[in-house]
């Protein structure tokens, strides 16, 4: 039909316009510009657009030609293809838009097309293709991509699919331009299933409008909270769920005095709250009824023994609830108590180095053991023994740990040291001690905090001076930068779980507590 020459020409008039040669079902229009020819023959199958000057084919372009079995495009200046493009063409069979600039077509531009058999779009500029494109066009059965400068990431994982479906050849379904690992491997060679297609993100939820020093998350009742520490406040909070506000609030349940940890302990179906304050002493509260009930005192807390209490944690450690506490006063030591049935009462005085900043229990080769760090002094680490601590090593080329905080993956126990002054590090048991596998550049750095998310595992570095960074958990244990956040003076960050939504607590020490959410992100869109 459309390799014939044309029958009794029409030129130039008398239904052929100017730069075109007409027959009655043919046209070829050559180095003309103003948008598609009107005029046309009205029963015209094949037209032909030769260094046709028009940069869009935008919505119903040819509605004036019906009839078209074939169209070419080639050789042109043309940049856009437009949704509904073609729509009209319900006869079109055969289209070819070659060799110009395309660069952008549109998710519906080929709308409509139902009896579409061969579609080239060689030798243009497509970096991708819209999800979508061919949808509709259950005909089509051969496709001409070659030519293009194709980007192959996940916005072209659709058409991977697509062309698993369809006859084609590897040279005429295109080849990746980009990025470096796909560079010249053709489209048909490559597999969906290489493409990670999903990325996770943490974006901003909500604002408190307070300041808070620690957080801490706790689980009662099969509901998850989290107790705030506010010290300019004088106030322990309790993040709770707003469910008509959709939103979080954190009402005072605990007037102290510049409380540096409110340590949440779901006990016997009921609340505590160790609230470690730097005037005043320290105290054991205790819920007395359900949610939404007072909290009154319980318990004085190592009377005389805290001067300047900085950090709090607690195991069980066979069959009974030990609490730590770290005592960063020059003169004050840190203690271990042990939970007495109405009270936790001292059962383990540590070894005076002073100036202690933080605790961490954790399980070293099957056996509990405690790693505490201290100012201008190297980490300490304690294991369990006839039912007290006793020194075991410290870990060597790292002064100045602010704080140390544990994971577990594979069977090895890895430890995220922060260091004011210093690199973080991420450090591994071997058996006796912990050496180090990756340091992380952290100045201005207090917190280096791991955690899981919605069964994602990430460590989060926080800054005072800078943005705080997330970090992915690699398989080996090494840490995989993915995101920054902005928050002031982080302190801690937590995970929390409501429902199916899943947020990030990260409490700021001079800013306002901010929540983020856990969302994944589809990068195919």
């Amino acid at each position: 039909m459309w390799g014939g020459g044309f029958g009794a020409p029409l030129r130039g008039g008398g239904g052929c316009p100017g730069g075109c040669e007409c027959d009655r079902e043919s046209a070829l229009c050559r180095g003309g510009a103003g948008g598609i020819p009107r005029g046309l023959p009205p029963r015209l199958a094949t037209l032909s657009l030769v260094r046709w000057h028009i940069e869009v084919l935008a919505e119903g372009s040819f509605r004036h030609t019906p009839t078209l079995q074939l169209l070419l495009v080639t050789a042109g200046s043309l940049r856009t293809i437009g949704d509904g493009a073609f729509a009209g063409l319900v006869l079109l069979e055969y289209l070819f838009i070659e060799d110009n600039e395309v660069g952008t077509i549109e998710p519906t531009a080929l709308r409509g097309l139902r009896g579409l058999l061969f579609l080239s779009l060689a030798n243009n500029r497509l970096e991708t293709l819209p999800q979508g494109l061919f949808q509709g066009l259950e005909t089509l059965s051969h496709l001409d991509l070659r030519g293009n400068p194709f980007r192959c990431d996940c916005r072209l994982r659709w058409l991977l699919s697509w062309l698993g479906t369809v006859p084609s050849s590897p040279e005429t379904a295109g080849r990746c331009r980009s990025p470096s690992p796909h560079q010249g491997t053709p489209l048909a060679h490559l597999d969906p299933q290489d493409f990670q297609c999903q990325r996770a993100e943490l974006r901003p939820f909500q604002s408190l409008p307070f300041s808070s020093l620690g957080a801490e998350s706790f689980t009662l009742g099969g509901h998850q909270g989290v107790a705030l520490a506010q010290p300019f406040a004088d106030a322990c909070a309790l993040l709770e769920w707003d469910q008509l506000a959709g939103r979080f609030r954190a009402p005072t349940i605990i007037n102290s005095s510049s409380p540096v940890a409110c340590h949440p302990l779901p006990l016997g179906g009921s609340l505590l709250v160790v609230v470690a304050q730097l005037r005043g002493g320290s105290w054991v509260w205790r819920r007395s009824g359900g949610p939404g009930a007072t909290f009154v005192r319980h318990q004085s807390l190592g009377a005389g023994r805290l001067r300047r209490p900085h950090a709090v944690a607690t195991a069980r450690l066979g069959g009974h609830l030990y609490l730590g506490v770290a005592d960063s006063s020059k003169g004050g030591t840190s203690t271990v108590f042990r939970w007495g049935g109405r009270g936790f009462y001292p059962h383990q005085t540590l070894r005076a180095w002073h100036r202690d900043t933080h605790l961490e229990f954790l399980e070293l080769g099957g056996r509990p053991a405690l790693v505490v760090c201290s100012g201008a002094r190297r980490p300490l680490v304690y294991r369990w023994s006839g039912g007290v601590f006793t020194p075991h090593t410290d870990i060597p080329h790292v002064p100045d740990v602010y704080a140390a905080k544990h994971f577990r993956l594979r069977g090895h126990v890895f430890l995220c040291l922060t260091r004011f002054l210093g690199d973080a590090k991420v450090m591994r048991w071997e058996g006796s001690m912990f050496r180090e596998i990756q340091q992380v550049p952290a100045r201005g750095s207090m917190i280096f905090q791991p955690l899981t998310l919605s069964g994602h595992r990430y460590v989060l570095l926080g800054n005072d001076f800078a943005l705080s960074r997330v970090f992915r958990l690699g398989p080996e244990g090494h840490l995989e930068p993915t995101q920054e956040l902005l928050v002031p003076t982080p302190r801690a960050f937590v995970p929390v779980t409501i429902g199916q939504w899943h947020f990030l607590v990260a409490s700021s020490f001079k800013g306002a507590t901010q929540i983020y959410q856990h969302m994944t992100i589809d990068l195919e869109a």
